[in-house]
């Protein structure tokens, strides 16, 4: 839906009953028979090989963290991954090494294992969350306090969806992540309309600003 006729090349006539693509249009365009591609997307067991998913991917003008995401997909994930339940002493040791800068390092599910002063005076509630609201799209999306603190709070939140979207597609089926998307789901409007979308994005480096005292 997001990639328009006309960006491809296509007429953009009138009566289409989707503002985007018609599947007709994309199997086209990757190269591929509308049946098969039919196929894929009723999720039938078929052969989709990693250069015509890359074709079916440039076809709908997805950038390179979405065309990285689409191949993240057809793996079948990973069935554990655990962030170690003491931080090393050297990591720790890096946290303190970038004060007086907030710092916080993330698990596989985005969870918070370690922190620095910094961070714990700037966000005074991240020692007191427990599992699985310890975690940065949790305080993103459920805390209240979060969007007074961060300046253009909708900005920031949508980005680090994306890119939140993006590098734990592995985990995608993780218990522990499925329980964080259910709770998420209940308790924000904005991640509920937001998740919808399926943006992907790789990660940013960007200058962040926080009402503080």
């Amino acid at each position: 839906e997001s990639t328009r006729p006309e960006q491809v090349g296509l007429p953009s006539a009138r009566g289409r009953r989707t503002p985007g693509l018609r599947r007709e249009e994309v199997a086209m365009l990757a190269g591929v028979s509308v049946t098969w591609y039919t196929w894929l997307e009723q999720g039938r067991r078929i052969n989709a090989s990693h250069d015509v998913l890359l074709a079916i991917g440039r076809a709908m003008r997805l950038d390179e963290a979405g065309l990285t995401h689409l191949l993240s997909l057809t793996e079948p994930g990973t069935a554990s991954v655990e962030a170690p339940t003491e931080p090393p002493s050297s990591l720790l040791r890096l946290l303190d090494s970038l004060m007086p800068a907030p710092a916080y390092v993330l698990g596989p599910h985005w969870e918070f294992v370690a922190w620095n002063a910094a961070q714990a005076r700037l966000y005074q509630r991240i020692a007191e969350l427990a599992p699985p609201r310890c975690n940065l799209l949790w305080v993103l999306f459920a805390d209240p306090t979060t969007r007074d603190l961060i300046v253009d709070w909708d900005i920031h939140a949508r980005q680090a969806l994306a890119e939140f979207r993006s590098t734990t597609s592995p985990v995608r089926h993780v218990p522990a992540m499925t329980e964080l998307i259910t709770l998420l789901s209940a308790e924000s409007d904005e991640f509920n309309q937001w998740w919808a979308g399926h943006d992907v994005s790789g990660f940013e480096t960007r200058l962040r600003r926080f009402r503080h005292p």
